[in-house]
């Protein structure tokens, strides 16, 4: 039996997918959470064999909660579900240890083969995901610049463009000021940005955020 937890902030979506999901024979849908505290609480008391999580959280999110997870607990697999398309994260959260990465408008039937895929200890990697890995792979001159940075830079980035300062970031990271300033200005060098705003203007051009 395969042990499910479902992170997403709209219940509704929990409900619709935990009614699909304990219509398979082997699936159990043990925990479900709306933010980041209760997906950890539900980490902390090894209720999942595989975590379902959504990027959009109230209050932390997905990029940093998969960090928190995985630090947490590094083999417990974790597919990521999001409304955002494949080409704004799935790459840079495969290297970041996600097990797979699936668009919300899939087929549900996906959803389940990735499941008892990820539940196997494999990654779950869609053929639109295989192209943009081997695109990386080969170089691709059309990748996008916040593809290049690194789990904590791009949870800098995010945090950066939805408006939180410095100060804030790095107590919340329980990072030094200095550190997040660092992270910061590598961020401005990588996306050839001025400015706060400029990383605001770009994320949301890019779909990063909503």
């Amino acid at each position: 039996m395969i042990r499910i937890a479902i992170v997403d902030d709209h219940a509704v979506v929990r409900a619709g997918l935990r009614q699909f999901l304990v219509e398979q024979m082997d699936f159990q849908v043990t925990g479900e959470a709306a933010n980041g505290r209760e997906a950890l609480d539900i980490v902390r008391r090894g209720d999942a064999d595989v975590i379902v999580l959504d990027l959009s959280m109230p209050d932390q999110n997905g990029v940093d909660l998969l960090a928190a997870i995985k630090a947490r607990e590094p083999d417990l697999p974790v597919l990521i579900l999001s409304g955002f398309p494949e080409t704004h994260y799935a790459t840079t959260l495969l290297r970041q240890g996600a097990a797979g990465y699936l668009n919300k408008e899939c087929d549900p039937e996906e959803i389940v083969r990735a499941i008892r895929t990820v539940a196997r200890g494999r990654k779950y990697i869609t053929p639109a995901v295989g192209e943009l890995l081997a695109d990386g792979l080969n170089g691709n001159p059309d990748a996008l610049p916040h593809e290049q940075l690194s789990e904590r830079e791009l949870q800098v980035f995010l945090r950066l463009a939805k408006g939180e300062t410095v100060g804030n970031i790095a107590e919340s990271m329980s990072l030094s000021v200095k550190t997040v300033s660092t992270y910061r200005s590598r961020v401005m060098e990588k996306l050839k940005l001025a400015s706060n705003s400029d990383l605001t203007y770009y994320a949301l051009k890019n779909g990063l955020i909503q």
